[in-house]
């Protein structure tokens, strides 16, 4: 008998490398430090960013499009992790988190950006391939197939709730903060649907980067000579870059004599400077110092009036970024490394005094969008003693007739309004003053005598301050 024929067998596919794409890789670089280093993208992204351009491997363009595929994908995260919920089968706590960073920067191509369809999928296979291996690769392909099948209004559709059912749920999912943080924003703000919708949508913007002449030292016009750059909306010593760019390629931020800080934080330190005060007017303190953006420019506007800025920072290596802001200053000031709980200057020291509080940072999430994820609505326990304690310290450390500013980065009533009314309680040699007539021309500041800034309303970070003068 004849051997039965055999079939030839098909020659196995050679095997492809991986297309290295420099900007993927990148983005995915950053969002592991954010996810296993807690580090924030602001402090991340930069460094990275200029390392691949000395490499060469960078021009403007790819530098724009990690730094979307990054912001776009922490600011958006929430209602990414629900659409992948959704496509996979198993809880997102059992996807291993490397792998969860390139299926959301891979959501977000294909939800959040313009790239077509086929280019966002293979473009995340590739990444997969490179920086999770093939097997996990097929995995990333087979969810970012089920993604592709609907836009993002379409999933919105599926993923949240009816409005009329479940508000803050709904709000929470189509606008991608957790429902605490909604429900905080909205009870601050007040108000219906509009305004709550406006403010969330504003924290998913890219805000603009925005400068400060420090005065003295630089002034708006030499800012404005920058390509792109137009005036501030509220601050006279604001200039804006409308379409983004580098601030550590403008020679007077390079040199000190500038620097970047959103306008809200402008106006706090400039709404101290204005408030009127009985008596002398020579000496200042801004007892939370750190990083320096509001004491370099209080030091700036004390040294027009002779007046002399002390700035106090607990954590040494904040200090020294103080001290690096305040280099250059036209007049004399101090930085000292100092706990404002416990100051070692004497009680009623100062004219006018400074304390803008740690806090959760809610005010700020258009810049820090991780920061809406890590904060927990317990940090609120952890803040508010710290909080009052250093407004009594402020109020201890100004004279009769000098004023304090205090100021948060968040809009939490917890932070705001109820630690000015709880520690005024203590404090009946004090009063209020309206601080709005010290924002002139700035719009919307409510009834007053404090002050909430909105991202929505007014362009910048969501500032709270209030305005208080020992009386006795």
């Amino acid at each position: 008998m004849s051997e039965p024929s055999r079939r030839p067998r098909k020659p196995a596919k050679p095997y492809r490398r991986p297309q290295k794409d420099p900007v993927r890789i990148l983005a995915f670089e950053a969002l592991r430090a954010v996810d296993e280093r807690d580090a924030y993208a602001n402090l991340v992204l930069p460094p990275l960013l200029r390392k691949a351009r000395e490499k060469g491997d960078f021009d403007g363009r790819d530098a724009a499009l990690a730094t979307e595929l990054v912001y776009g994908t922490l600011r958006r995260q929430g209602t990414y992790d629900a659409v992948i919920a959704a496509c996979v089968d198993r809880p997102l706590r059992e996807v291993d988190p490397p792998v969860l960073d390139v299926l959301s920067l891979g959501v977000h191509q294909l939800l959040g950006t313009r790239i077509p369809t086929h280019a966002a999928v293979s473009a995340s296979v590739e990444l997969a391939r490179v920086v999770l291996g093939d097997g996990r690769a097929k995995f990333v392909n087979a969810v970012l197939r089920k993604v592709a099948q609907h836009d993002l209004d379409g999933w919105l559709e599926k993923i949240a709730p009816p409005y009329d059912e479940d508000p803050e749920e709904h709000l929470a999912v189509v606008h991608s903060h957790p429902r605490w943080v909604v429900s905080a924003l909205w009870d601050s703000l007040g108000g219906g649907r509009a305004g709550i919708e406006d403010l969330l949508e504003a924290d998913n913007e890219r805000p603009e980067v925005t400068l400060v002449a420090r005065p003295g030292r630089a002034t708006t016009g030499e800012l404005l000579a920058e390509e792109a750059a137009v005036a501030g909306r509220w601050s006279p010593y604001a200039v804006r870059l409308a379409e983004g760019g580098e601030p550590g390629a403008i020679d007077a931020v390079r040199e000190g004599r500038a620097g970047v800080q959103d306008e809200g934080s402008q106006l706090v330190a400039l709404a101290l400077a204005n408030a009127p005060v009985e008596g002398p007017d020579a000496r200042w303190l801004d007892g939370c110092a750190g990083p320096g953006g509001k004491a370099a420019l209080l030091a700036a506007l004390a040294a027009e009036r002779g007046a002399v800025l002390l700035a106090a920072e607990k954590q040494p290596h904040r200090a020294g970024l103080v001290a690096r802001a305040l280099a250059g200053n036209p007049g004399p000031y101090q930085v000292v490394t100092a706990d404002g709980t416990r100051p070692p200057w004497r009680p009623g020291s100062f004219d006018r005094v400074l304390m803008d509080v740690p806090c959760t940072g809610l005010g700020a999430l258009r810049r820090r969008p991780e920061a809406r994820w890590r904060r927990r609505p317990d940090d609120l326990d952890s803040f508010g003693p710290l909080q009052r304690a250093l407004l009594r310290t402020a109020l201890d450390s100004v004279r009769v007739g000098g004023v304090v500013g205090y100021a948060t980065c968040s809009p939490h009533l917890a932070e705001t309004r109820a630690v000015v009314q709880d520690v005024l309680k203590q404090h009946p040699d004090t009063e209020l003053v309206d601080a709005r007539p010290l924002l002139p021309g700035v719009p919307a500041l409510g009834d007053g005598p404090d002050v909430q800034l909105w991202p929505h309303v007014h362009g910048t970070d969501a500032m709270y301050l209030a305005i208080v003068r020992r009386t006795g």
